[in-house]
């Protein structure tokens, strides 16, 4: 069986190929099957690696603005929930039980499509 390398015994282009990794998953959500990296030069994967951070920069774009409109979804939701007798906290309570979420809120921001931390308090 071989041994793991650490970082700083990979090579250049072991080091890539690593990147490479972690970058296709940044960039399409999974990580890349099928896709034969062993013959790349340091210059294939530099190419691939300028592809793949547009793909990134573009989701990045594509997510934030998500976000942003499912901020103003749920401020919504919830302002149309209130009436008098209630808060704030009590109706995202009702909307966490619908979620099932079991008093995670991170869980329940992913369920919304809000940013993680968006239920915490500043400190």
């Amino acid at each position: 069986m071989e041994e793991f390398k650490s970082w700083e015994e990979m090579s250049i282009v072991e080091q890539y190929a690593c990147q490479y990794w972690d970058m296709f998953k940044d960039a399409h959500g999974v990580r890349p099957r099928g896709i034969d990296t062993s013959t790349w030069t340091e210059a294939d994967f530099e190419v691939q690696f300028a592809n793949l951070a547009k793909v990134i920069e573009a989701e990045e774009i594509a997510r934030s603005q998500a976000q942003s409109r499912a901020i103003v979804e749920f401020e919504t939701r919830v302002a149309n929930l209130m009436h008098p007798s209630t808060n704030r906290e009590r109706v995202i309570g009702w909307l966490m039980d619908a979620e099932s979420v079991n008093g995670d809120f991170e869980y329940f921001c992913y369920t919304q499509g809000l940013p993680y931390g968006y239920f915490r308090k500043a400190a």
